[in-house]
């Protein structure tokens, strides 16, 4: 990303380097156009590393209550078992 901001850049200095017509005052504008891409590209990498490192955690967050799901689910599958024996039992009686 930033590399395309910067060739686009410096292809547009070259342009206007190249048409003859180019004055400071147009080149400052140029280079502070450049600049503002450079740093709206900044700010949304900065983003992008933002949304990645909160997407982690919520992955995390979501494996921790799948296995504590899994643990109470298993727990419940060995209550049910238990009772059916108990009541397999009582009815033996």
């Amino acid at each position: 990303m930033k590399s395309t901001v910067l060739k686009a850049s410096i292809l547009a200095s070259a342009i206007i380097l190249l048409s003859g017509c180019a004055t400071t005052q147009q080149l400052a504008e140029v280079r502070a156009i450049a600049e503002s891409a450079q740093s709206a590209a900044n700010s949304a990498q900065s983003t992008a590393g933002n949304a990645m490192t909160a997407a982690n955690q919520a992955l995390d967050a979501a494996r921790a209550a799948q296995a504590a799901a899994d643990a109470a689910q298993s727990c419940c599958n060995e209550n049910t078992r238990r009772l059916d024996r108990m009541f397999e039992k009582a009815m033996q009686k």
